[in-house]
């Protein structure tokens, strides 16, 4: 991963949700399942291998060779990188969506 300040950062975010998840509903396994679905949702976004799969999808079998790697082509930010793919975009979106809504459904739950 070439960006590790936006893995600190998020990092330290996830650690501020869950402790505000904890002391709001007082529950240590709403606090784990916090910890995990965050855990999850950062490495779904910032540990990909962006520039092996923003190749042709004919290619992804096949490692990337310096030639390959030489002519993509390199944005300042790992997020400008993400967004150049609108089905990219519409898909984390569908994903992530739901799964907040799943994580809000069970934190806020009362039992």
């Amino acid at each position: 991963m070439g960006n590790d300040a936006a893995l600190k950062t998020s990092l330290l975010w996830l650690a501020a949700i869950i402790v505000v998840v904890g002391l709001s509903t007082h529950s240590p396994r709403k606090m784990l399942v916090t910890y995990i679905v965050g855990v999850l949702a950062i490495a779904g976004v910032l540990l990909p291998d962006w520039d092996y799969f923003n190749r042709h999808f004919s290619r992804w079998p096949y490692p990337v060779t310096a030639d390959e790697r030489a002519s993509l082509p390199h944005h300042g930010s790992a997020f400008l990188r993400f967004a150049s793919s609108p089905l990219r975009v519409i898909a984390y979106s569908a994903i992530y969506g739901y799964a907040i809504y799943k994580w809000w459904d069970y934190v806020s739950d009362d039992s």
